[in-house]
């Protein structure tokens, strides 16, 4: 028993913290940027005002995590995010790969209770910062469970709250709302009517019933449904994330209204529901419940930070290479009106780029302070940039880009600003390639320290029998195949059949740019007769300039056929020119107006296990998978394949590197194939492998002649092995014992 007199007054008991690094806010990108300081060394304190890890991709919220891979949209081929996003990913695909959004929260939770260097405060509001001059030196929380305030202190500070509430309390320089078409030059800013912020959305899910299920809406609930000008597309099959454009708020402080915003975000859904539910335009309704409403809302849009480099429509269009790349986005810029779902224009306005985008470090970091990072979607961008870089699998890689730069800025001494300067940022860039971390157009320096390299045996890409199965050309298809430079295009035979005599135009395309997927260059036509079954073989007299992937196009004739194979290839896939209705209108990107972008194709892979490739044979084999791939620091297919695959007849596939003078090593990072193509949305949407079948699940590592690792059950493409001491290594021998299914493949062993 205890027993408390009665007293003048009580305060709430005050805790005092340190760390390296102060971390407010835990959503993705909070997240991944306290891991990965974590993982560096540093003392974290990650400071996040909800219950769960996640923000908009926590079960509080369930919107799918997306990146540069875009649903598949786009032609950004392998590029879903690496490093720490791309682990979050591979790990939620293992353990959920049906999309439970109570499940992402719980692999969040995990990953972050498992690093030791990790203090984890949740339920924890900032409300105070104190600063001395251009640096902050602590801030204040309060947790309103266990009723106890937080005094932190900390020689780095990181703001990935998305409304920027550590920069906005130390009196950083912020912008809200869109630029004018006067100031950057983007044609794609948007005017008045249109409306200068995202809003927020609020999403429901449903579940079907045994019975009937009344429902009766509450009081404020939406009446006249025809306020809703896309009401029309409203269907009873219709969940989740799928409700996007459920959104209002943009015409409102999106950070202060926000309790407002809410309150009409529920009146909208419960009209929504009301009338699915009662208007009797939906009879299978009748059997069907609402299970779950969110009880706040996805915000998209308030406060955006200013760094040294402002990212702009042009950075993102004309995809743009700084000197300080340190991370890449892909999603299309993706504007919604201010009105969302009261307005008479399209729920959103989507233009893409040809390929990836760049991201300088100079957009995260504030220019008014000395150690304030900045991270998420209050970097530095405007509202049009913004657009593109706002989703949640970019900002995942922007936290980790932070985490590791304030590491560096530890060990080194720098500021952001100094360690962001020509001289300095290759140790970042080199450092994020060297622990997994994939950078479009980049390529990590050595990462053997001169070893050479043999392998036990190398795939030879020559001949892909048939399966039996025949696909009709009913839409442009593409075989997206890789050629070295200087190797000559080798004659390819396909069996193709038809019915009646036909034609069919088959063409060699390439991307202007390398590292793009976009074939827009035409190197050569042929044209076929095809008549009944029978093989048909191409020569296109071609000699590759200098690496790069090509497109043997088939057009469109729905009388013609072609033979398939059932083996599955990395780093050769088909595409076919068509839509992908979640990120685009049409098969072709179409610019009705003045945007500053460009008309181009969209040429798209299927998903796993629906993907496919025709049956081949290659006049002489393509040099695809050679053993001496594993030494040019290129983390994944990008201009070639990049990456050692062995003989499927090799039944333990060995790989071993060696020095002429022995090696101190501190760490190894292998780099294995986990589909690197493929999306794996979080929640809702669900998958068909839990782990990829390229991806090797065992294997054993040997420094010289000891056991470094015997590893059981792997599912991630990047594994790093570090040594509590520095190991000497004449020697270094990769054992592959099993894959989940398919060919083996290693991209990099990286030497730290």
């Amino acid at each position: 028993m205890q027993i408390f007199h009665q007293s003048a007054a009580r305060a709430f008991p005050q805790e005092q913290l340190h760390a390296d690094l102060l971390v407010a806010g835990g959503g993705l990108s909070g997240l991944c940027a306290a891991l990965a300081a974590a993982r560096e060394g540093l003392q974290v304190v990650l400071v996040q005002d909800r219950p769960v890890l996640g923000g908009n991709a926590s079960s509080e919220v369930r919107l799918w995590a997306n990146g540069a891979t875009s649903h598949m949209g786009n032609n950004n081929r392998w590029a879903r995010e690496g490093g720490i996003m791309g682990e979050i990913l591979e790990e939620n695909l293992y353990r959920n790969k049906e999309g439970n959004p109570v499940m992402f929260d719980l692999v969040l939770l995990d990953m972050a209770q498992r690093e030791p260097g990790l203090t984890l405060l949740l339920n924890t509001a900032l409300f105070e910062v104190s600063t001395d001059g251009q640096r902050i030196t602590s801030v204040k929380g309060f947790n309103a469970i266990n009723e106890t305030f937080y005094l932190i202190t900390a020689e780095q500070f990181c703001d990935a709250t998305g409304d920027g509430v550590l920069g906005y309390l130390a009196g950083a320089e912020y912008r809200v709302g869109a630029e004018a078409i006067e100031e950057l030059g983007e044609k794609m800013a948007p005017g008045e009517h249109f409306g200068h912020k995202l809003g927020h959305s609020i999403y429901f899910y449903t579940k079907r019933t045994e019975g009937p299920v009344r429902f009766t809406p509450p009081s404020f609930a939406l009446r006249e449904i025809t306020a809703i000008p896309r009401y029309t597309r409203l269907t009873s099959t219709l969940n989740g994330c799928d409700l996007w454009w459920l959104e209002w708020g943009g015409r409102l402080d999106t950070v202060h209204d926000s309790e407002a915003i809410k309150w009409e975000l529920w009146k909208i859904v419960w009209g929504v529901w009301d009338y699915i539910k009662n208007s009797g335009n939906f009879p299978d309704a009748e059997n069907m419940t609402i299970e779950w409403v969110g009880a706040i809302p996805g915000k998209r849009e308030s406060r955006r930070f200013m760094g040294e480099h402002l990212l702009c429509q042009q950075d993102i269009i004309e995809q743009s290479d700084h000197y300080d790349a340190v991370a890449y986005g892909g999603w299309s810029i993706d504007l919604h009106p201010a009105d969302g779902v009261y307005s008479t224009h399209d729920g959103c306005r989507q233009f893409h780029s040809k390929g990836t985008y760049t991201i300088p470090l100079r957009c995260l970091y504030s220019r008014s302070l000395d150690n304030l990072f900045l991270t998420g979607r209050l970097i530095s961008a405007s509202h049009v940039a913004f657009g593109s870089a706002r989703v949640m699998c970019t900002c995942g890689l922007l936290g980790e880009v932070v985490g590791r730069a304030a590491a560096l800025c530890r060990q080194h001494k720098f500021t952001p600003r100094e360690l962001a300067q020509r001289e300095n940022v290759p140790l970042l860039q080199q450092h994020l390639q060297a622990v997994g971390c994939y950078l479009p157009r980049h390529r990590l320096n050595d990462p053997t320290r001169g070893a050479t390299v043999c392998a036990s045996s190398e795939y030879s890409f020559s001949d892909l029998p048939a399966s039996g199965e025949w696909l009709g050309l009913h839409a442009r298809m593409a075989l997206l195949a890789p050629l070295k430079a200087g190797e000559p295009l080798p004659s390819l035979t396909f069996t193709l059949r038809a019915t009646t005599p036909q034609r069919l135009r088959v063409s060699l395309l390439t991307s202007e740019k390398p590292g793009n997927y976009t074939p827009e260059k035409i190197l050569s036509e042929r044209e076929l007769s095809v008549a009944q079954t029978g093989d048909h073989t191409l020569h296109f007299d071609y000699a590759a300039p200098h690496d790069q992937y090509l497109f043997i196009v088939f057009d469109r004739n729905e009388e013609v056929e072609i033979a398939l194979t059932d083996i599955d290839l990395p780093g050769i896939i088909t595409v076919f020119n068509s839509q992908n209705p979640r990120v685009a209108k049409h098969a072709s990107q179409i610019v009705d107006g003045d945007f500053g972008v460009e008309a181009f194709d969209f040429w798209l892979p299927r998903r796993r296990p629906h993907n496919l490739l025709p049956a081949l044979h290659l006049g002489s084999p393509l040099r695809c998978y050679q053993a001496e791939n594993v030494l040019n620091g290129r983390l994944r297919p990008e201009q070639h394949f990049n990456g050692w695959a062995p003989s499927p007849e090799d039944e333990q596939p060995t790989m071993v590197w060696r020095w002429a003078q022995p090696q101190l090593i501190n760490a190894l990072t292998l780099v294995f194939d986990n589909d690197f193509d493929n999306a794996m949305e979080t929640v809702q949407m669900g998958h068909h492998f839990a782990v990829n079948p390229h991806c090797v699940t065992r294997y054993r590592l040997w420094i010289d002649e000891t056991l470094a690792a015997d590893v059981t059950e792997n599912h991630q493409s990047v594994n790093e092995h570090r040594f509590s001491t520095p190991r000497q290594a004449s020697e270094i021998k990769l054992e592959i014992l099993a894959t989940a299914g398919a060919l083996p493949v290693l991209y990099s062993l990286n030497v730290r």
